[in-house]
């Protein structure tokens, strides 16, 4: 047997491995990995997982209050009980699955882990002094891979980082609420921005940020079949199969280091007629946490424990859309604008749900300098939530989107484009040019770059008369900056009898058909009835 202890150099510089059947529960800890049986469509699969957290199995209130009574009532079954009764499971353990996105992360008891296979163990650290082995990366003097900088500042947060806590508002609700309650926004401390700055250096890096929109069926694919044109050193080239290749394995990324040590603290959610499983950790109050299923209010976005509260609180409740004014309608889309300072309560619940499927937000404890703006689907019960995206009031580097996001019982019917659209559509009004906060996720980037691309290339397409970057950009709102990458990536700059054309190739126009005829959904001008708001300084001063 293989120790994890051992003391050899070659274990220095490789996992140890415990051969299956030589080890306990007991013995499996936090950075193993190990294989876990996982459910699928066709049955069962053994796959390799790694540990994140341990804990013991967690009791709640509710669900132990319901699962007495179903047992007074002899509603347990004999095998039901057993399984219950297992000595493995008072354990359960947070996994990554190996070769999945960050996002199905989840928690599984201790009798779903395979004991007859191999353990592996962390790779150890090297001690001081010590130097990597041949094959391993060279870093500069001084600088740690950037890895170990993310996991060494990750731990030391989050042992610093305290819990969400709740409290009751006496008179008002017999429900918890999160204290503070947060909204989504990115924020760095001058301290964290140099350190930042300083591990970006260097490092081949692809963008991290704040938007995370769909990824549909009908991205405009920028690898083209063309000649290839040198591009300039600050724009690196795209692969779709690439990055998606990433995003399937790696996960998002996150501006929040302690995010990254934070777990999973609900289940399932049920919004209406659908029931989605939560992505990442969101701050609902504790009493919540370890649910089976959270029932959400689809119209004023309130919380509850069981089926029966939200049926009673339905009953009450006389919201049938966003608190808003409704400044978009066609056919069974309505857009609603919302003020975070007028509809406080609204926008803090929709910043907790939106958590729940964003790992890369850092949670900003104010709404009130945002706008919101709400999509929905409309028919005879009311007005169903899609989707969102907010903006700033007063954004000093014109972006015209801070956060961005379609709820996954929605993703992949277009509506994430539909929500970019609208957001130009905006921009327009304003007459300005904008651009999303800075920097983009990669499921925001993709979304955004087929946008870019679908407009750039209609634009060309249906216009005769010369275009320079600058009338592209009058007529689109996108920015000179975002218009360059776009042409950039997808080849169309030409060298041309001493200067830069842009040239359509019969690749981008057959992409660009076929890409045309799956867009199902568009944004009309005409049905925009909105006014920029105009803010005087004393509703700028949020504190």
């Amino acid at each position: 047997m293989v120790s994890a202890h051992a003391n050899n150099e070659g274990s220095q510089e490789s996992a140890s491995i415990t051969p299956g059947g030589t080890y306990t529960i007991q013995t499996v800890s936090v950075g193993c990995k190990i294989y876990i049986r996982r459910p699928t469509p066709d049955g069962e699969e053994e796959r390799l997982a790694e540990i994140l957290s341990i804990r013991d199995k967690p009791v709640n209130s509710y669900t132990s209050a319901l699962a007495q009574r179903t047992s007074s009532r002899g509603g347990v079954k004999e095998e039901e009980e057993d399984a219950l009764d297992k000595p493995e499971d008072k354990w359960e353990y947070f996994v990554h699955w190996d070769q999945f996105n960050k996002r199905l992360d989840e928690w599984v008891t201790g009798s779903r882990l395979i004991l007859s296979r191999d353990l592996e163990w962390p790779r150890p650290k090297l001690p001081p002094g010590k130097k990597a082995g041949p094959g391993s990366l060279q870093k500069a003097p001084g600088k740690a891979p950037r890895s170990q900088s993310l996991l060494k500042k990750a731990t030391s947060n989050a042992a610093a980082a305290a819990s969400p806590t709740s409290a009751s508002t006496p008179g008002r609700s017999a429900f918890p609420s999160p204290s503070p309650a947060p909204s989504l926004k990115r924020k760095l401390t001058d301290d964290e921005e140099e350190e930042e700055e300083e591990e970006m250096e260097g490092d081949d890096v692809d963008a991290e940020g704040e938007m995370d929109v769909d990824g549909e069926g009908d991205t405009f694919e920028l690898n083209v079949n063309g000649a290839q044109v040198e591009t300039p050193p600050s724009i690196s080239s795209f692969s779709k199969e690439q990055e998606i290749e990433k995003l399937r394995t790696s996960g998002s990324m996150t501006q929040s280091i302690s995010e990254i040590a934070r777990v999973k603290n609900l289940n399932r959610l049920q919004i209406g007629k659908h029931e989605v499983e939560a992505w990442y950790f969101s701050p609902y109050p504790k009493e919540y946490a370890h649910l089976p299923v959270l029932y959400i209010c689809e119209f004023c976005l309130a919380y509850f424990p069981s089926p029966m509260m939200l049926s009673r609180h339905r009953q009450r409740c006389t919201l049938f859309h966003p608190p808003g004014n409704e400044i978009y309608r066609h056919q069974d889309i309505s857009v609603f604008e919302l003020d975070g300072k007028r509809q406080l309560s609204w926008c803090r619940n929709l910043s907790l749900l939106s958590k729940c499927f964003l790992d890369h937000k850092t949670l900003y404890y104010d709404v009130t300098p945002f706008m919101y703006y709400v999509m929905c689907l409309r028919d005879s019960t009311g007005c169903h939530i899609i989707g969102y995206f907010s903006k700033e009031k007063e954004s000093a580097e014109n972006y015209n989107v801070a956060c961005i996001l379609t709820l996954p019982q929605h993703q992949r019917y277009g509506f994430g484009k539909l929500l970019i659209e609208f957001s130009y559509e905006l921009s327009k009004k304003e007459g300005k040019l904008g651009s999303p906060e800075k920097p983009l996720s990669d499921l925001g980037l993709l979304s955004y770059r087929a946008y870019w691309a679908e407009v750039i290339v209609e634009l060309l397409i249906n216009t005769t008369d010369e275009l320079s970057i600058d009338d592209i950009a009058q007529k689109t709102s996108i920015t000179h900056a975002d218009i360059m990458n776009t042409c950039t990536t997808l080849q169309l700059f030409k060298h041309y009898k001493g200067q830069h054309i842009i040239c359509l190739s019969e690749a981008v126009l057959e992409k660009h058909e076929k890409v045309r005829n799956k867009r199902r959904r568009r944004i009309y001008a005409d049905n925009l009835i909105w006014k920029p708001p105009v803010f005087t300084r004393d509703q700028l001063r949020f504190y």
